[in-house]
């Protein structure tokens, strides 16, 4: 039996029941790739219901507010593809009359969507031959190979991609690709792969080589930096006597672009009490300030892709009238990273 027809047959038996298996609807099926990339599916699943239950339509989504958009995606990270997706559901609704195009070559023109999305959404929606090479297929096509070459060489996606071509059937498409994803992801799993079971053991080169741990390659090529975050948790009133804090938009295009945070204060190494006082930017009024309390000892290191940012939080209370600073009760509804999403749980304001 052919690579493929086994992958279809392992599909047709050991499958998901997923909610974007059951439609061929291009919206929802660009939702939920652009969710799923660099996102688990148990994670995932969750965001994609929240999305299609406030924005049923792609031009539900292209009318809400960014802000909006970035609020219901907090948590899942990479923000930049929560900003493509709103940008790219704008041109679709407002200059494509909210529809999809219907192949390969016009769909990877849209912001946001690179060969892998825009292969998927035209062979699941569209029937079009289309391979798909996303971090499960680059595995089970390395390690069924052989193949020893790196996966994000400057040729490798490009060889890769040739090779899902060559192996993939002319009919069933839909069907194949979401298989081989599928197969990726549970049976040829990245640490603990099922071979005893697998219905390619007795062919795969990666098994009978010994070589299923050290298969596909991929070269380190970022290096990471680390970054030392000082958060300022002003505590402090407005003129009607409110209790307020203060956030800043991050704007510019670095981590978490249009995201609210506490005022910060980046250093090039940990630093003390007296270092941050100096540091207090003065718009802060840092002669008002009357009390400053570090809220964790311990840094917290939230990690990204290429950077670690070491955090710490400080308690800021003033008594400087905050003019504009933002309800301790509002607090909740902005859009933030993670990072301080968590914090704001844990800290009782």
């Amino acid at each position: 039996m052919p690579f493929s027809q086994k992958i279809l047959q392992w599909y047709a038996e050991n499958k998901r029941e997923l909610p974007w298996r059951s439609t061929t609807d291009p919206y929802k099926i660009w939702l939920s790739e652009i969710m799923l990339q660099q996102t688990r599916v148990a994670q995932g699943t969750p965001y994609y219901l929240k999305f299609v239950k406030h924005f049923p339509t792609v031009v539900h989504l292209a009318d809400a507010p960014e802000e909006e958009v970035l609020k219901l995606w907090q948590g899942l990270g990479y923000y930049s593809r929560a900003r493509n997706l709103h940008a790219t559901a704008k041109k679709v609704a407002y200059k494509m009359n909210g529809e999809f195009p219907d192949s390969y070559a016009e769909l990877i023109k849209l912001k946001g969507i690179g060969d892998y999305t825009a292969s998927a959404i035209a062979s699941i929606c569209f029937g079009e031959l289309q391979p798909v090479v996303d971090g499960n297929v680059f595995r089970v096509l390395a390690r069924y190979f052989g193949v020893d070459r790196p996966i994000n060489d400057s040729g490798g996606p490009k060889y890769f991609k040739k090779l899902a071509r060559e192996v993939m059937p002319l009919e069933e498409i839909r069907e194949y690709n979401q298989g081989i994803m599928e197969f990726g992801a549970i049976q040829c799993a990245p640490k603990k792969p099922y071979c005893l079971h697998c219905p390619l053991n007795e062919s795969c080169v990666a098994l009978q080589k010994n070589k299923v741990h050290e298969l596909p390659i991929k070269l380190r090529k970022t290096k990471v930096r680390n970054r030392f975050f000082n958060y300022l948790v002003v505590l402090g009133q407005n003129e009607q006597g409110e209790s307020v804090s203060i956030l800043n938009q991050r704007t510019g295009k670095g981590i978490w672009q249009n995201l609210y945070e506490f005022p910060l204060v980046e250093s090039e190494a940990r630093i003390g009490l007296d270092t941050l006082k100096k540091s207090i930017p003065s718009n802060l009024q840092p002669d008002l300030i009357n009390e400053i309390n570090l809220y964790n000892e311990k840094e917290i290191v939230h990690k990204l892709s290429h950077q670690h940012l070491h955090t710490r939080f400080w308690i800021v209370k003033t008594t400087a009238v905050i003019s504009k600073g933002i309800p301790l009760k509002d607090l909740e509804k902005y859009a933030v990273p993670v990072l301080i999403a968590e914090f704001m749980k844990a800290f009782k304001f």
